[in-house]
């Protein structure tokens, strides 16, 4: 049964047209008011996570929860449809369980405040913002268990509930959610953020509706939807063709042996309205790597990513999903079955992203982006201090963004566009930890006219035993390369022994024994290329070198001879890519993925120092499901 807003005001809004004037200071307004939100939120958490780097998600919506500025699309409508109950003024719902809300928020650690805005009786919007939470208890630091068989493994799951109910705050309540976690202080601190950033975002609103009063406001929020809903319209006919175009690509492996998973989505347009399968995405995993794959979630990725390559100044909300219908498998990866764990589902969220690309650029290539939003790269490190005081840290890293039409991509940034690093001086200061590496990996980034960026290569020496944490992907497979650029390099984890022996570390593990004196070496996928290597400019090769992201045998990768000081030898470069070209095949491969998934397992051990994980295997019903 669908939630019932309770309203003293029957009256509907007089909707009607608003002034450009007007309607520019409110659309400014709102995203003055979601910049706002961050920094409230930054300043009150504790954790790493959420102070440090930023890890959560804001949004302002309208009275039916359609997101007008935000980042990850609106959540609400899944919260409405689920929640059996009223919604009054002053109410503040919680809610961290994915399968209570449609996936609407994909795994437990991420807790969700919501906060509707009411004015003199009636519903004019809706504040939220959830972040990810360090710890919410569960089998391991962290609570994100890569052997997790269900969900129950994960920690405390939150069902829709009313942290404040008509202006009442329920203390018990919150002492028993943090009652589950091992670090109540940060999650206490946090969960305090996200609710002072809720209610700093409906004073503003409350502020633009006194200026301008509420009919105004609403209408000029249905205004910036429906200007959404045309441009995008626009932008889906000229982009995306009634012909069906299809992309696959693969998770790399569970964390328990099994592997590769694949994601496999197909695109066409029928009409104004695009359509988006992801029939022929493999079952869900036994294991953590599951994504609850919210439809509206998907559509505004969809979104952000056709505005970002043909109109960045199109205002990111809700207004176009109508235009976008999207199909997932019940029983598939994207789509699990209840009760399935979902801890580890970051990535496959990463890899949506590079199979969005390739679908939107097959039949444009030069839009087409290489592969490089791969995967979300955790680390966690726990244990007890000298002085006996228990630590633990959640830390996430980055890795190369790939080559893109326009240029080369980043070194080591975040999948995330407003996630910042953790400061290198915050982990030393706080954890029993000393960072002695911190740069980009030389050669990572795909060869191509565009570079591809390189991964991050972090050493972490511990000051004290501890348990160790770590999920990152791409090791098995390449982050591809396009348009005739050349695959990035793979994520390795080293471990170094005080005597100098070195582990090879799997790219998925929980409870890692690590002693005082131990250093990890934390290496992160590069980024795939964009164009023909051969064809990037000899000069800018050079200053790479010289500047330490590509060396001098990473040089001749793109036919470019030079030493070790990165001195260019023109007549030597001329004579590399002229043999170059005549040994190379005829034409220019659109992807490049490094060899197929059975040459990748027949090197992988050679290449990569670790086992190839094993084909999964599936019970019949769920391979049913999945076709």
């Amino acid at each position: 049964m669908p939630a019932r807003i309770v309203e003293t005001d029957p009256r509907p809004f007089a909707i009607g047209p608003v002034d450009p004037v007007t309607l520019d200071i409110i659309e400014n307004a709102l995203r003055n008011a979601r910049i706002e939100m961050d920094a409230t939120l930054r300043r009150t958490a504790m954790s790493p996570g959420i102070r440090e780097q930023g890890d959560a998600f804001p949004m302002i919506a309208d009275a039916e929860g359609r997101m007008i500025v935000g980042q990850f699309g609106s959540f609400i409508a899944g919260f409405l449809k689920s929640w059996d109950g009223e919604i009054e003024d002053g109410d503040l719902i919680m809610l961290s369980d994915p399968y209570s809300c449609d996936g609407a928020i994909s795994h437990a650690n991420d807790w969700l405040v919501l906060l509707p805005v009411f004015r003199a009786g009636r519903l004019v919007a809706w504040t939220a913002m959830f972040g990810h939470q360090t710890d919410i208890g569960g089998k391991v630091p962290g609570s994100l268990p890569i052997d997790a068989r269900t969900i129950f493994e994960e920690g405390v799951r939150i069902p829709p509930v009313k942290l404040y109910a008509r202006g009442v705050y329920n203390a018990d309540l919150v002492r028993l959610i943090l009652h589950q976690t091992r670090k109540p202080d940060w999650c206490a601190a946090d969960l305090n953020a996200l609710i002072a950033a809720c209610r700093v975002a409906a004073r503003r609103v409350q502020e633009m509706c006194d200026r301008f009063g509420e009919d105004v406001y609403v209408s000029a929020t249905r205004a910036l939807l429906e200007r959404n809903y045309r441009a995008m319209k626009a932008l889906i006919e000229s982009s995306v063709s009634t012909d069906k175009v299809s992309f696959e690509d693969y998770v790399c492996d569970d964390g328990v042996g099994y592997g590769p998973y694949r994601i496999r989505c197909t695109m066409w347009r029928e009409g104004e309205k695009v359509i988006l399968d992801f029939a022929g995405t493999d079952p869900q995993s036994d294991a953590s790597i599951n994504f609850y794959l919210n439809e509206n979630m998907f559509k505004m990725f969809f979104g952000i990513y056709m505005i970002m390559v043909f109109d960045p100044a199109i205002l990111f909300n809700d207004g176009f999903y109508d235009l976008i219908e999207v199909r997932i498998p019940e029983g598939s990866l994207l789509k699990p079955r209840y009760p399935a764990a979902l801890s580890c589902r970051t990535h496959a969220l990463g890899r949506i992203f590079d199979v969005l690309g390739a679908l939107l650029g097959q039949r444009t290539p030069e839009f087409l982006n290489a592969a490089g939003f791969s995967s979300s790269p955790h680390l966690m490190f726990s244990g007890r201090d000298r002085a006996g005081n228990w630590f633990q840290l959640f830390q996430i890293g980055f890795g190369g963004i790939p080559g893109r039409p326009f240029g080369d991509g980043p070194d080591g940034h975040s999948l995330w566009p407003n996630f910042t690093n953790v400061p290198n001086e915050f982990l030393e200061r706080y954890f029993p930890l000393r960072i002695e590496r911190y740069e980009a990996a030389p050669d990572s980034g795909g060869p191509g006219l565009h570079r591809g960026g390189n991964g991050i290569h972090m050493s972490y020496r511990f000051l004290s035993a501890g348990t160790v944490a770590i999920h990152d992907d791409r090791w098995f497979t390449y982050p591809w390369g396009v348009n005739g650029g050349l695959p990035g390099a793979r994520a390795r984890k080293l471990l170094e022994k005080p005597d100098g022996t070195v582990r090879v570390l799997p790219n998925k593990l929980d409870d890692l024994h690590v002693e005082e004196g131990d250093v990890l070496h934390f290496i992160t996928w590069g980024g795939g290329g964009w164009g023909d290597p051969l064809e990037r400019d000899p000069a800018l090769v050079a200053r790479e070198v010289r500047r330490g992201l590509v060396t001098p045998q990473g040089a001749r990768r793109y036919g470019v001879v030079c030493d070790d000081e990165g001195r260019l030898d023109e007549t030597a470069t001329a004579a590399l890519r002229a043999r170059m070209r005549a040994e190379r095949p005829a034409g220019r491969r659109l992807f490049d993925f490094g060899g197929t998934i059975e040459e990748l397992r027949a090197r992988c051990l050679e290449e990569t120092g670790l086992p190839p994980p094993r084909p999964p295997v599936w019970s019949e019903p769920l391979l049913k499901a999945a076709e």
